[in-house]
């Protein structure tokens, strides 16, 4: 899924998740991101952690997303009301991407949304149980809270940890602690015992991998992440490789390669928005910008979001300028990095659509040298997710 970009806050202000002591003691390097004092990398460093998901198994915290549960038999319905997505169809024991748009069509965040089986909505996941971004979750519970609150349940969950267990191993590590989990298959979710701890626990991730999201309570966060930790499969991994990852896996960072002035059109992310609530579906219209959206999906956006292979092996950093060959200025690099897999420099950036063809050429302005990069089709690195 998704995540959010650093901030600059001072040290002081910055909230710890409950796995805090356990970074410092696997000597982490800790960086502020998104009101969070968060692990970046450990010794390791970043390709080696990098490396090691693309291969075995890293384990990520990721406490600092929103954890949101909803109840109530309208919630379902309530949501659709605020994001383009198909949620009253979405089946028990299933997870859907999802984002909320404002009233020009643009994406206030993206995030992750999971209908729990009814006995596990019993044990107080939620009719529906959601993970927002860190830097946006308190923005969104005050959306959900003023315009579906009267119609359904919100309740954040700050007394649940969530970690990621993300690589071609990672099946293998968390079925030792309950076999269960080889149910799974991606984008599926539901309730496990791990480690004596009650966890709800999806297939899903944000590296491009196979692998586990696990929403487990914050009082067990330590002791499952030391448990998991301790099979041969796994090492810990920070927000660099987290990033690498989801970069060469061409998936998008909130407030960097989307942000509420980009549409979902825009951003290549109309595969998520179903049938049933495009224009002619039983349920179109009736959330914030669907004009705007539904104009864009009939006749295309101006722009449109992109892959970049670097020709040279310079890397292009985000806020790079784009120009053409005759040196008018295209758009901006917003993700960039010298790939650990694809040995290459990589990016994302918004072409206009004449622009954003593959192979087409273009020049990226690296501290003050044009280097030439050319538009590829997403993602850089295949997917891997498990679909059974």
């Amino acid at each position: 899924m998704m995540s959010e970009p650093a901030t600059t806050e001072s040290t002081a202000a910055l909230q710890r998740t409950p796995l805090h002591a356990l970074h410092v003691k696997l000597g982490a390097k800790m960086v502020p991101f998104a009101g969070y004092e968060m692990p970046v990398n450990y010794p390791s460093g970043v390709i080696a952690e990098h490396k090691h998901c693309r291969s075995a198994a890293a384990l990520f915290d990721v406490s600092h997303m929103g954890q949101i549960r909803l109840g109530g038999a309208d919630a379902a319905a309530a949501l659709e009301t605020l994001a383009p997505v198909d949620v009253i169809d979405l089946a028990p024991g299933k997870q859907r991407y999802a984002f909320f748009t404002n009233a020009s069509g643009g994406l206030l965040d993206d995030f992750m949304i999971t209908r729990p089986a009814p006995a596990e909505a019993a044990e107080g996941f939620g009719d529906l149980l959601l993970v927002v971004n860190a830097g946006c979750k308190a923005a969104d519970t005050r959306h959900l809270i003023t315009h579906i609150g009267h119609r359904c349940q919100v309740v954040p969950l700050p007394e649940r940890a969530l970690l990621a267990l993300q690589g071609p191993k990672a099946a293998t590590a968390l079925a030792r602690l309950n076999a269960g989990i080889a149910q799974l298959v991606f984008m599926t979710g539901g309730v496990f015992d791990l480690d004596g701890q009650r966890c709800f626990v999806t297939r899903s991730g944000y590296t491009g991998e196979d692998g586990f999201e696990i929403s487990v309570p914050a009082a067990g966060a330590v002791a499952l992440a030391e448990r998991l930790l301790g099979e041969p499969e796994v090492k810990p991994a920070g927000l660099g490789a987290r990033d690498t990852l989801r970069l060469e896996a061409g998936l998008c960072l909130y407030g960097h390669d989307i942000n509420e002035r980009t549409s979902p059109v825009e951003a290549g992310l109309t595969w998520a928005i179903q049938k049933v609530r495009r224009p002619g579906g039983a349920r179109a219209h009736g959330y914030p910008g669907a004009a705007a959206i539904e104009r864009q999906l009939a006749s295309g956006a101006p722009s449109r979001r992109v892959g970049l292979v670097g020709l040279e092996r310079i890397p292009v950093r985000e806020g790079a300028p784009i120009f053409d060959s005759h040196g008018r200025r295209l758009g901006t690099v917003t993700s960039g990095t010298l790939a650990p897999t694809v040995n290459q420099p990589i990016a994302m950036a918004y072409l206009t659509q004449e622009h954003a063809l593959a192979h087409h050429e273009v020049l990226a302005e690296v501290r003050g040298k044009r280097v030439p990069m050319r538009v590829q089709a997403l993602p850089f690195t295949p997917h891997r997710y498990h679909r059974g």
